[in-house]
């Protein structure tokens, strides 16, 4: 269909500086130094492009559900968005939405409304640089507001951590893409719950190794087929025998022939599925807690031994022992006679005055 340009807007035409089609039912307002939503977007529309706009804000009520009961795709990449306010996005038809490329400081947990979200897909491509709008994001998605989402892009963020339980509340999510960040581990990261995820999107990160928790969720994700991890910094030390062993062992990666040791030098460059144990150098590993065990024990041994040398010492000391608690318990009778004797003087009066007259 021919995208009509209009100058001015109609009843249920077109907005200025935008063009629609409603054949299409599809309105773009691309690269229009729009500073705000227009207002007057035709209720036809089903899939809306505002892009490349020095639009700042998306206040409550930027799009009104009642006059856009169908808009079910809405692309606000490339614009200069910073805050996205409680209630701007509550849209009872949004499946699809991007905000890719906006520098965002401020997401309102709230952003699409009170109830659950009917959206699908939600595209944050370089949009979480701020710390806070992560923190904002999380508490989004562990509200269970978007419990529908099947797919969420979070590439191209420079994420060091991810919070923890972030993916808790997304059972119907299918595809999950955190390539291009800083991502130095995923300890704190949950999978638990995400029966449906089918891709996971790894690459070009800082991962050094992935720890046998973490290796444990992806072996229990029974529709996860696709993991992408190439281009990440492998640190092929002893610690990454059970990574090794995985990808051995497991048809989930993608390219896993390519991925290769970054550190230390003596294995840069070494595919990590060559690698063996004789590569590693490794001993017999030992975990903290069994470190601690033989802590305890060894204590316990000491404790022990000091306790026996105690006692054959009193042993050999006996007599001495025996003879001091005898001289003790003199000493303490000899002490007792002399208070029981000053007692009975004190107690009878003609005592008394023989005691006061000591020179009769």
């Amino acid at each position: 269909p021919v995208l009509l340009g209009c100058g001015s807007a109609q009843p249920g035409g077109c907005p200025a500086l935008c063009e629609c089609s409603e054949p299409a039912r599809t309105v773009k307002c691309v690269n229009r130094n729009l500073t705000a939503v227009p207002p007057d977007l035709p209720p036809y529309v089903r899939s809306l492009f505002i892009t490349g706009n020095p639009l700042t804000d998306l206040p409550a009520g930027a799009f009104p559900a009642q006059r856009l009961p169908d808009l079910a795709s809405l692309n606000l990449s490339g614009n200069h968005l910073r805050t996205v306010e409680a209630g701007s996005l509550a849209l009872p038809a949004l499946r699809q939405l991007d905000l890719s490329g906006n520098a965002l400081v401020s997401f309102s947990p709230q952003a699409f409304g009170e109830g659950g979200s009917p959206l699908e897909e939600l595209a944050l491509r370089g949009a979480l640089r701020d710390h806070g709008v992560l923190l904002s994001l999380a508490a989004l998605l562990q509200s269970g507001a978007l419990r529908n989402l099947s797919r969420l892009e979070l590439a191209d963020n420079g994420l060091l951590l991810l919070p923890a339980g972030m993916f808790t509340a997304l059972p119907a999510l299918r595809q999950l893409d955190l390539s291009n960040n800083s991502l130095v581990g995923l300890r704190n990261v949950s999978f638990q719950g995400l029966g449906q995820l089918q891709s996971l999107n790894l690459s070009d990160n800082s991962l050094g190794m992935l720890w046998n928790s973490t290796l444990a969720q992806f072996r229990s994700l029974p529709a996860l087929r696709h993991i992408v991890l190439s281009r990440n910094t492998w640190v092929c030390d002893c610690a990454i025998e059970d990574l090794v062993a995985w990808l051995k062992e497991s048809d989930q990666v993608e390219g896993k022939e390519a991925l290769t040791c970054a550190s230390p030098d003596k294995m840069l460059g070494k595919a990590l599925l060559k690698i063996n144990g004789s590569d590693l150098n490794c001993s017999v590993p030992i975990d903290l807690p069994s470190q601690l065990q033989t802590s305890y024990v060894f204590l316990g041994i000491v404790l022990a031994l000091i306790g026996a040398i105690f006692l054959l010492v009193l042993y050999l000391n006996r007599k001495g022992i025996k003879k001091w608690m005898h001289n003790i318990r003199d000493a303490c009778r000899d002490h007792m006679e002399g208070y029981h004797y000053r007692y009975e003087i004190n107690a009878d009066p003609r005592l008394t005055n023989l005691s006061s007259n000591s020179d009769v």
